[in-house]
Parts: C-alpha cells; structure tokens; sequence
C-alpha cells in the first residue's frame, strides 16, 4: 500500500487518467504553423542573416520554449475559468 495512492482518496485511480478529448482540428493547423515558423526563423537566420548553425538553433528553440511557455500559461487560465 502506498499512501500517496490509496489512502488519500483524492489520488484515486480513476482521476489520475487523462479524459479522452479529441484534439481540435485548429489545435493541430496551430501547431503546425508554429513548427513551420520556428524552422523558417532557423533557416532565416542560418542562410539570409549568416549568424551560425548553433546561434540559429539555439534562437529558434528560445522562440519554441517562449512559445511553449505561453501556449501552458493560456492553456492553465482557459482551465481555470471551466
């Protein structure tokens, strides 16, 4: 018996599985037109403003982790409101 899972009932089985929503159809076209920008801001970067493979990189996982970092931080206040 471990007392994080079944002596607190509040951690019980059943609300640790994730609900079974369907991802909406603009969350995937939004998603993916991050993804193409972050590898056009790379190539840009790289190719037209000449800065380096590793600068380039290193700028467009910043842009993606930024990204990422407000997509959570929209997502926890959207979940708030429900």
């Amino acid at each position: 018996m471990t007392v994080d899972r079944e002596a607190i009932p509040e951690h019980s089985v059943e609300r640790d599985q994730a609900p079974d929503e369907q991802v909406s159809t603009a969350t995937v076209v939004a998603y993916a037109t991050a993804a193409v920008v972050l590898v056009g801001w790379f190539l840009f970067g790289w190719l037209v403003l000449e800065q380096g493979f590793v600068d380039s990189v290193g700028e467009s996982a910043g842009a993606g982790f930024a990204l990422l970092l407000v997509v959570s931080v929209v997502g926890t206040v959207r979940r708030s409101r429900r």
